[in-house]
């Protein structure tokens, strides 16, 4: 059996039965879509997203290597997300007020965490921005849809100069050379790190979103507070979470 007759479910990956592996993996890329879809504005069509989904996973299908360890469902569902974030930030559909909103609660969390040493409070970022803290809030429910990072961003040079996206090096596609392995390493420590520094209330809820994969709605009822506080919490954790990956590319690893 070659690299591409891996067996995924009851489908061999072969160029013979992509159709196959395509429906049956459809409910996984609409769950994706749909999931995504979630916080987006009414104009962005789910078809839409669902069929860049399907090219995500002809992606996926196209540089999957068996032979690397890692199960095709997982390489298939960060392939299908990243395409789909990737193609709304083609988009450019977030207006210039909400992207310099964005940039400016990014800039002073990155600020105050240097200058004190821990995360900020919620009334610290506001005081510091020199507005009140219902319109931080606001600010925070606008940015909500922008997306933590594309795991396509998190690339990792190899020995020979040569960028190796994040997603390809989970693969095992191209020359795993000794150094790329150790800077993959590396990144998955800083990621780990980058949460674990998260406050208790931010850490959970990027478990519950992203790892449980519940609703903000159903994180609001297991935590007991209302969807609109759970907004809040999770573009906290976000733009945390993008000032320290963002410091991680700047740095190069």
């Amino acid at each position: 059996m070659s690299n591409k007759e891996q067996v995924v479910g009851e489908v061999e990956i072969t160029p013979e039965n992509r159709d196959r592996i395509i429906k049956e993996y459809a409910p996984m890329i609409k769950y994706v879509a749909n999931r995504i879809a979630l916080r987006l504005p009414p104009h962005i069509e789910v078809d839409d997203l669902i069929s860049v989904g399907v090219l995500g996973l002809i992606d996926a299908i196209n540089k999957y290597d068996p032979t690397r360890g890692a199960k095709f469902k997982t390489y298939a569902e960060f392939r299908v997300r990243g395409a789909i974030l990737d193609e709304l930030r083609s988009m450019d559909w977030v207006p210039r007020s909400v992207r310099q909103k964005a940039s400016s609660i990014e800039a002073v969390i990155h600020k105050l965490q240097s200058k004190l040493g821990r995360p900020p409070e919620d009334e610290e970022i506001a005081l510091d921005m020199g507005i009140p803290l219902d319109e931080f809030y606001g600010n925070l429910h606008q940015t909500q849809s922008m997306p933590i990072l594309s795991l396509e961003d998190l690339g990792i040079a190899k020995e020979s100069g040569e960028q190796q996206s994040l997603l390809d090096c989970l693969a095992g596609k191209g020359d795993a050379d000794p150094q790329t392995h150790l800077r993959l390493n590396e990144l998955k420590e800083i990621i780990a790190r980058a949460i674990d520094s998260l406050p208790e209330k931010e850490r959970l809820m990027i478990s519950l979103y992203y790892y449980e994969e519940l609703t903000m709605k159903e994180i609001g009822e297991v935590l007991g507070i209302t969807e609109s506080r759970v907004s809040q919490i999770h573009s906290k954790a976000v733009f945390r979470l993008r000032t320290k990956l963002k410091a991680v590319i700047a740095d190069e690893l």
